[in-house]
């Protein structure tokens, strides 16, 4: 097994595009071939080894490999760009789009994220034991190719509109989202153990949000069908009891909303319109 160490030597003052961090580009290179890859810091190039110390040892194949990251990389973007397989390891906050169109593998942030977190992510899991910013799973301006899958866990907070045009895969977050977490949701899950500042799953057609905390109001293109003892997310069980909403009407949407009875007491003049 591999295990490679990049530990910066200065602070990042300028946007560094870190998208070759990555056990796929990593895989089958020696020590001195990873320090003379190539990335943009603004807009000069440099060899990743004038910005990082380089150690430990390689291996042939990604899934052999772990990469360690000791440092701030908040200015750093797109760690584990399309990564497939192995494990990415940032001892600190991270920058915009971390783990950007990822395929398999996994990345542990120990510190925050910034936004576009998982953005386009087709497999593999990310976790961040901070907070992150907003479009966490989300697609990029002018696509509508969210997050299809893996695992995507935030232990902290979240900005808005998780899970933009979502397809599938699961997002899970500790504290609180910002508006619009399921904006345009297609399928998969979004669980929220914190509140949610509002507007959850506009233009949703498909997919699943769930919070467990306090929601200013839903929207009106949503109708309440009944309510839930329980939700259940792969093998856990969600213990509730959840209104439960279906919508986005306004986009023939079959897409579904949980929401806490207990923490929602405003809510409850809806029962009145349960079937």
């Amino acid at each position: 097994m591999g295990t490679i160490l990049l530990k910066l030597k200065a602070k990042v003052e300028r946007p560094l595009d870190a998208s070759m961090i990555s056990p796929d580009v990593f895989a089958g290179k020696s020590l001195k071939e990873i320090e003379s890859l190539e990335l943009w810091r603004g807009n000069k190039k440099i060899k990743l080894g004038e910005i990082f110390e380089v150690s430990g040892e390689t291996a042939q194949k990604p899934e052999e490999i772990t990469i360690t990251i000791e440092g701030d990389l908040s200015r750093a973007r797109r760690i584990g760009k399309n990564m497939t397989a192995g494990k990415i390891i940032v001892n600190g906050n991270a920058g915009l789009y971390v783990g950007d169109g990822m395929k398999g593998g996994e990345i542990h942030v120990h510190g925050d994220a910034d936004s576009w977190l998982g953005f386009e992510m087709k497999g593999g899991i990310i976790e961040v034991d901070g907070n992150a910013g907003d479009f966490v799973g989300s697609a990029y301006r002018g696509s509508k190719n969210g997050m299809s899958g893996g695992t995507i866990i935030i232990k902290g907070n979240a900005g808005s509109e998780v899970g933009c045009f979502m397809k599938e895969g699961l997002i899970k977050i500790g504290g609180d989202v910002g508006l619009y977490a399921g904006i345009h949701m297609q399928g998969g899950t979004i669980l929220v153990y914190g509140s949610s500042l509002g507007r959850l799953g506009a233009e949703m057609v498909g997919g699943r949000v769930i919070v467990m905390g306090k929601v200013p109001d839903v929207l009106p293109s949503f109708m309440i069908d009944e309510i839930r003892p329980n939700i259940k997310v792969g093998a856990d069980k969600i213990t509730g009891p959840f209104y439960s909403f279906t919508g986005d009407m306004t986009e023939g949407g079959n897409g579904k909303l949980f929401i806490s009875v207990p923490n929602n007491e405003h809510l409850k003049k809806k029962e009145a319109y349960i079937l």
